[in-house]
């Protein structure tokens, strides 16, 4: 099955690498048979479907998640395998679809208002006044 990330672009299921393992945690019924861990992986260094700039963007952003320029997804949160298959396969198409998003434009410095500033500095005040009356009476 074919992973659409974006209209324009779709991880081919070649390209996509599963392996499964059996969860960790309680179980019941089947619970030393069943292998519902599900490990998804996808390598951005070697795939065919990436045009050189959107390969250079995901190596960039996503290089600390990055074993050998491949990307792993591992789910093991339902008791189906079938589900957690759904699970990762969203799960590696979101952090695909977050990596190639165009960056945030940069923020432009402002500063505080003259009205915001004398606003902050009253609240102080306020406080301060408020923190005296608290102190026992000095013998002054």
């Amino acid at each position: 099955m074919d992973l659409e990330v974006s209209p324009g672009l779709t991880i081919p299921a070649a390209e996509l690498q599963w392996r499964f393992s059996r969860s960790s945690g309680p179980g019941g019924q089947h619970v030393n048979t069943s292998d519902s861990r599900v490990q998804l992986t996808w390598s951005v260094a070697e795939s065919a479907v990436l045009t050189d700039e959107q390969r250079d963007r995901l190596l960039e952003r996503l290089g600390a998640r990055l074993v050998g320029g491949a990307i792993t997804v591992t789910v093991s949160r339902e008791r189906s395998q079938l589900r957690n298959r759904e699970l990762a396969l969203e799960a590696l198409a979101t952090r695909i679809r977050s990596a190639l998003a165009p960056p945030a434009p940069p923020r432009r410095p402002t500063r505080p208002t003259r009205g915001s500033a004398r606003r902050h500095l009253a609240a102080k005040q306020q406080r301060s006044a408020t923190k005296q009356q608290r102190r026992r009476p000095s013998d002054d």
